[in-house]
């Protein structure tokens, strides 16, 4: 048999899952966010570390676009901007919770460098 043949037909809501939380960072931000009551981009950036101003931009972006944030621009000077969890991202969050439990038990502890 063809390979094409005997293939399982691929799962869309798996395939669009991984397009919208596929970036390097937006798992941690929606965490940081939820369970972490980090809403300003300064806190996020400071909280994530390694992450790259564009990159964080992008991402948050990314998010919203997705549906999983509310992006809250307060029109002050200096900019004033804040995020929260949409109605969608709300009910993702005992996913998130989940993973974060199996995590914690299946997976090695991780050293930070």
């Amino acid at each position: 048999m063809r390979k094409t043949e005997t293939a399982i037909q691929r799962c869309k809501t798996m395939s669009t899952l991984q397009k919208i939380l596929g970036g390097k960072w937006k798992l941690e931000i929606l965490y940081y966010i939820a369970f972490h009551d980090i809403h300003r981009f300064g806190a996020l950036r400071r909280q994530l570390g390694e992450i790259t101003e564009s990159s964080l931009t992008k991402q948050l972006r990314e998010l919203e676009a997705d549906g999983f944030l509310l992006r809250h621009d307060f029109q002050e000077i200096p900019p004033h901007v804040e995020y929260t969890l949409s109605e969608l991202g709300e009910r993702f969050m005992d996913v998130m919770a989940y993973m974060k439990q199996w995590g914690e038990r299946n997976l090695p502890p991780q050293n930070d460098a």
